[in-house]
């Protein structure tokens, strides 16, 4: 099935808020998934991927792409030509992550160079696969934020079909639905809500100043006893820590 370029409708940009962004781009994965547990999401990490590019932070909101296994008739009606995976990469917008369901199959590559650069030069935030990169060495040179599951030589056909794309999707053992918030960093990636994003990247980022404050009196010599986590005294030293900082 092949479908023109004319003929692809893109949807309305879903890129986050400035404001919002701005913060997601200072709140650690670790505290984001802190505060997503204290309201009872366990289970929004993708396992099993790494960055190509460590010490890069991943921020947006996702497509996703669904790759199914592959079957050779079917590979023939789907796989070829500008096939959904294709068509999902010409469409990707400013500040958006492709988020790839690949079954967390690496035997084959889900892709390479020229899509990470076609993703690249479209503005979007990342890409998430829990599949194989190609050409791993040039997708990291591209210089766009990618987590995967390793690296394979071999082209997608050999494991998969590229089948359809903005649809609710698993990817690392984790739910995706399209414009989901997606986060990045050397500690893996998570997916935040986008109604709870709010409330979450400002309790987390509220955490990671105690957990600051806390560090510094460790350095300084205290016991952790008491002070982490703070008790009634030691949160009293910090609340009035806070309130001598300049512009508070």
């Amino acid at each position: 099935m092949t479908t023109e370029a004319a003929d692809v409708v893109r949807p309305a940009s879903n890129a986050l808020p400035k404001a919002l962004r701005d913060k997601l781009m200072r709140a650690p994965v670790a505290g984001l998934s802190a505060q997503l547990r204290k309201r009872g999401l366990n289970n929004v990490t993708i396992e099993g991927v790494r960055p190509l590019l460590p010490g890069v932070k991943m921020v947006g909101t996702a497509r996703t792409l669904r790759f199914v296994p592959n079957r050779e008739d079917l590979f023939a009606s789907h796989g070829g030509g500008y096939n959904a995976q294709k068509r999902l990469f010409d469409a990707v917008g400013p500040g958006e992550i492709i988020v790839i369901e690949a079954r967390g199959e690496t035997g084959a590559g889900t892709l390479g160079d020229v899509l990470a650069l076609r993703a690249h030069v479209a503005g979007a935030a990342g890409i998430v696969t829990d599949g194989g990169v190609r050409d791993i060495e040039a997708v990291a040179a591209v210089g766009i934020p990618v987590h995967a599951a390793g690296a394979h030589p071999a082209v997608l056909g050999r494991k998969h079909v590229p089948w359809d794309s903005d649809l609710t999707i698993a990817c690392g053992g984790t739910t995706i639905r399209p414009g989901d918030i997606v986060v990045g960093d050397d500690d893996g990636v998570i997916v935040v809500p986008p109604a709870m994003a709010e409330d979450v990247v400002d309790e987390a980022l509220a955490q990671e100043d105690e957990d600051a404050w806390i560090a510094t009196q460790v350095a300084a010599g205290h016991r952790v006893e008491g002070l982490f986590p703070l008790n009634a005294q030691w949160r009293n030293k910090y609340e009035q820590s806070r309130a001598e900082e300049p512009n508070r």
